[in-house]
């Protein structure tokens, strides 16, 4: 069959130009949301002076390349339209290379290298160095597939667990017998840090590589399994600031968040007490017929050891493994590490059926309510739970 030729497509509405122009629209659609510094997770909204000191930092690096991309683009363009082939020219003399020009070339970029790398080295050594003061919040910040556990200690506490540390690098203690600090608050997903001063962050993992990474303070810090690193962060208002996983760690990684909030001091003294007041109400029978307690913690900080004897019986192929501690469940604005809100509907739904509310949580993958049929959650048990949950403030 023949086209006539108003049945021909034309150049100006060609699908290879609507693709064109989508795609145009889209790469301004993103260049535009890269430019909004009030996104949750821009890191050019900053609020303490980690995140500032990294920032300035990248101003710094950023238009030294801008003015290096122009110098070298500059003269590219100028060696291509001065000296072009013009119609009726021979093939021009060759040369074999410019002494000055080849010197000049290799000297400037590394003296550009060694200016850049005054104020990196700086801001890496500062940034390092976690505030020594009375001040300072310690936390104990350890990574699980897929959320985030925070522990709360007394600077006492963590100097003596250095001190064996340093025992075991010497030679005079195992590393079994390493002193294990006890907590003062231990909570999950949500980090309540007091405004205006420093917190002490060290960084554990129990399973594989996380990175933890609060945009608005402080860059991303590898959590590696075997291994401790530290940093500190600031906030220096008010407010919630989204955390997030920013290393590849499993299925569940885009949804292993946490939110950082800080308060006024009496604000944040005020949930301390909270923390450490007792369960709210005693276990209801459902969740210990269900095996809920089995991993979570419903009774306080968990004691010394209880998280690592959990997780050495999950990995030898018990039925218990590191979980949420819920004491004060109620008290905190999401749950699922980080992803929902804690509404009743919600929580009902994530007891229900949590692999659709989260793919790939251990907690549908391994706990007996989801593994065996007979522990299987009835609708009233789902309402008991609920209710008990709720009521953990």
């Amino acid at each position: 069959m023949l086209f006539s030729p108003q049945d021909k497509p034309t150049k100006r509405n060609s699908p290879q130009r609507r693709f064109s122009i989508a795609l145009l629209l889209l790469l301004l659609g993103l260049i535009s949301a890269a430019c909004f510094p009030e996104h949750p997770q821009s890191t050019f909204d900053t609020a303490g002076p980690v995140a500032k000191s990294q920032l300035d930092l990248f101003y710094i690096i950023f238009w030294v390349a801008v003015i290096v991309f122009v110098v070298v683009e500059g003269a590219l363009l100028y060696a291509v339209v001065r000296y072009r082939r013009r119609k009726g020219q021979g093939i021009p003399a060759q040369t074999h290379g410019n002494t000055p020009l080849e010197i000049a070339w290799t000297i400037v970029p590394a003296l550009i290298l060694a200016a850049v790398a005054v104020p990196t080295i700086m801001t890496i050594f500062d940034n390092a160095r976690t505030p020594d003061t009375e001040d300072t919040v310690y936390v104990s910040v350890t990574g699980h597939q897929w959320w985030w556990e925070f522990e709360y200690f007394d600077k006492s506490e963590l100097d003596k667990e250095e001190a064996d540390l340093k025992r075991v690098k010497s030679g005079t203690l195992k590393t079994q017998d390493v002193y294990q600090p006890v907590p003062y608050v231990v909570t999950a997903n949500e980090l309540h840090v007091p405004v205006g001063r420093p917190v002490g962050v060290i960084l554990r993992s129990d399973d594989v590589i996380h990175s933890f990474w609060i945009p608005k303070l402080a860059g991303k810090v590898d959590l590696v399994p075997g291994n401790r690193n530290t940093m500190w962060f600031q906030a220096d208002k008010a407010g919630e600031f989204l955390g997030q996983c920013g290393e590849f760690c499993g299925i569940a990684h885009a949804h292993m968040r946490f939110m950082v909030i800080a308060e006024d001091e009496s604000e944040w003294n005020n949930w301390v007490d909270a923390q450490q007041a007792p369960p709210a109400a005693p276990m209801e029978l459902v969740f210990g017929i269900k095996g809920c307690a089995v991993c979570h913690s419903i009774t306080g900080p968990d004691s010394v050891g209880t998280q690592d004897s959990r997780m050495e019986t999950f990995r030898t192929g018990g039925q218990s493994f590191p979980a949420p501690n819920l004491t004060h469940f109620a008290s905190r604005g999401t749950f699922a590490g980080g992803i929902v809100d804690r509404t009743d509907e919600n929580v009902r739904e994530w007891l229900r059926d949590p692999a659709s509310v989260k793919p790939g949580n251990r907690m549908a993958e391994l706990a007996g309510a989801y593994t065996n049929p007979k522990m299987a959650l009835t609708d009233s048990d789902l309402t008991v739970l609920v209710n008990y949950l709720q009521s953990l403030k």
